[in-house]
């Protein structure tokens, strides 16, 4: 009994700090489902030598545990190793998605688990995303009023079927489903096909978010190189193309598009102008620039563990509290130039209602996506109790912060002189390049989206390898492969189609067609079908959900 009571993992020393990605902790009931595994001494967080840091005897066990996973199904508990070989609580790893081992922080009576403005604050960070960039321009594609509103329906819509995705394990008799994640669930209802299709949107919808960072990447770096080589070279720098004058310019870039390339930009100098020429031949955001960002991000993808990059994860909520600031300052420079024209046109402004509205809730439902991690998020909130209600916060923060960029940027705009149609697909381009608080902003959301970029391709590998050859590191050549498609997509669509609002309006729709709508209405129907308590106007709402997400799909492509 003595060796069985034995710790199975030798402890380690490290920082404090190293809890782990996003600091998520557990409490002891935690631990009753944590089983012993072997940790590669090169996975653990601190280790700064090469000495052996798991003993044979958790190899063994760990060994023996998969072993009798086997002979039954993972929902039987019946052959699940027995608590009294796990090791103390202060000496439990934790294995992270990511591909790291962390020390559990603490495990005294649910105490250590996150707060529920943690957990608020990891959802509403986790939610907002490259999309807050293109909600000013779904605005002026649907109208303004009727912008608005669909930011507070496609919430409200969202909110009720990322509570369906949340309550869908509850539904399922008879079975622990307490360490299930939600494609487990269409697992369990649709079988291979629920398996296979839910792996398919999945990676829509990561390898669409990896396309949109590339061609973001691509127009910051450009814009900060340009920034950085006109300063240093004291160059003043002239865009032809439309805009206010003074010291809040605001640019028309869409309007300059039947200018050839070469005549761009007006040069005023001292001296000869050869190097700048050479310099914008060399430096274009699109036939150069996505290409120099190769070198950096593919070696990046191949590493086997980008856990050192999770550490960046506070950055997007710099980024995000920037813009907020970067609006506010804006705004309060150029005043508000709004009027209602509720179906008409004119030079300046454009209808309170288009029919082009579609484009808008394409954007949202990438914008409130965050139905395939929810119950990932909401397992380790404290209390379980508040789940439904942290999540409630949780999106009207987020849509609240959507709603305040989005009308800020379009109301200020200045019409006249310039119309509400100059509004581009990323705000941030409505600004020169030598405007020092976009520059700022550029900076922070390169340097944060190189940080993530790595993270979105190993959960994409994660995904699609395991699935096919049973390890998310098969080889190298096979890394390689997905990598090289992967960043060859990202190049194609920044050199041909760098438009990031058509981007996430597709891939929003298509995965949001499947997590949002689909999966979430038709689980709840049958789980309640099974139970014999399905009513018709249940099934007239739910079977209207999906047709909502169906023609959201469709009319990307019509519009």
């Amino acid at each position: 009994m003595e060796e069985d009571t034995k710790p199975l993992l030798v402890p380690v020393g490290g920082d404090e700090s190293n809890y782990g990605i996003m600091n998520i902790q557990f409490s002891q009931e935690d631990f009753k489902c944590k089983r012993p595994f072997h940790v590669e001494p090169t996975n653990i967080v601190s280790v700064t030598d090469d000495t052996q840091r798991v003993t044979d005897e958790a190899s063994a066990m760990n060994k023996r545990i998969h072993y009798y996973s086997r002979l039954t199904s993972p929902t039987d508990r019946a052959l699940i190793a027995p608590d009294h070989v796990l090791p103390a609580p202060d000496e439990i790893y934790v294995y992270s998605p990511l591909g790291t081992a962390f020390k559990v922080d603490s495990c005294t009576d649910g105490y250590g688990k996150n707060s529920s403005i943690v957990t608020i604050f990891m959802i509403w960070n986790t939610m907002m995303g490259t999309s807050i960039l293109s909600i000013p321009w779904g605005i002026k594609q649907a109208g303004f009023t009727s912008g608005i509103i669909l930011i507070l329906l496609m919430g409200i819509l969202t909110l009720y079927c990322c509570y369906r995705v949340v309550k869908s394990r509850k539904m399922i008799p008879l079975i622990d489903t307490s360490n299930w994640e939600f494609p487990d669930v269409c697992k369990y209802y649709f079988g291979s096909f629920g398996q296979w299709s839910s792996l398919l949107f999945s990676m829509v919808s990561l390898v669409g978010a990896m396309v949109v960072y590339w061609v973001l990447m691509s127009n910051f770096l450009f814009n900060t190189g340009k920034f950085i080589y006109n300063f240093v070279h004291d160059i003043n720098v002239t865009d032809i193309v439309p805009g206010t004058n003074g010291s809040n310019k605001v640019i028309c870039p869409s309007a300059a598009s039947g200018h050839p390339p070469q005549k761009t930009s007006l040069v005023f100098s001292s001296g000869n102008n050869t190097g700048f020429l050479l310099f914008e031949e060399w430096w274009n955001k699109s036939r150069t620039v996505p290409f120099y960002l190769v070198a950096v991000l593919l070696p990046l993808l191949n590493l086997k563990s980008p856990s050192f990059f999770a550490k960046f994860n506070v950055l997007g909520t710099v980024s995000v509290v920037y813009l907020v600031f970067l609006v506010t300052v804006k705004a309060a420079r150029m005043g508000i130039h709004l009027e209602y024209n509720w179906f008409t046109e004119n030079d300046f402004f454009v209808p309170e209602f288009r029919i082009q509205f579609p484009q808008l809730t394409g954007v949202l439902t990438l914008a409130f996506f965050i139905h395939n991690c929810v119950i990932t998020l909401l397992q380790n909130n404290r209390n379980q109790e508040n789940n439904v209600r942290d999540l409630s916060i949780a999106y009207f923060l987020v849509g609240l912060t959507y709603l305040y960029v989005g009308v800020i940027i379009f109301a200020s705009f200045p019409s006249p002189p310039l119309s509400k149609e100059c509004i581009e697909q990323n705000f941030l381009d409505n600004f020169p390049s030598d405007d020092i608080m976009s520059f700022v902003a550029r900076i922070f959301l390169l340097f944060q989206m190189m940080t993530v970029y790595p993270l979105l391709g190993y959960l994409a590998r994660v995904q699609l390898l395991r699935q096919f050859f049973g390890s998310a590191y098969p080889s190298v050549f096979h890394v390689l492969i997905l990598n090289v498609a992967i960043v060859g997509a990202g190049v194609a669509i920044a050199r041909f189609y760098p438009n990031i609002g058509g981007i996430i309006r597709y891939s929003g729709a298509t995965c949001g067609l499947a997590f949002v709508f689909v999966y979430p209405s038709l689980i709840y129907v049958i789980s309640l079908h099974r139970a014999e308590q399905l009513t018709w106007p249940a099934l007239i709402i739910h079977i209207f959900i999906i047709l909502l997400g169906l023609a959201n799909l469709i009319a990307q492509f019509l519009l």
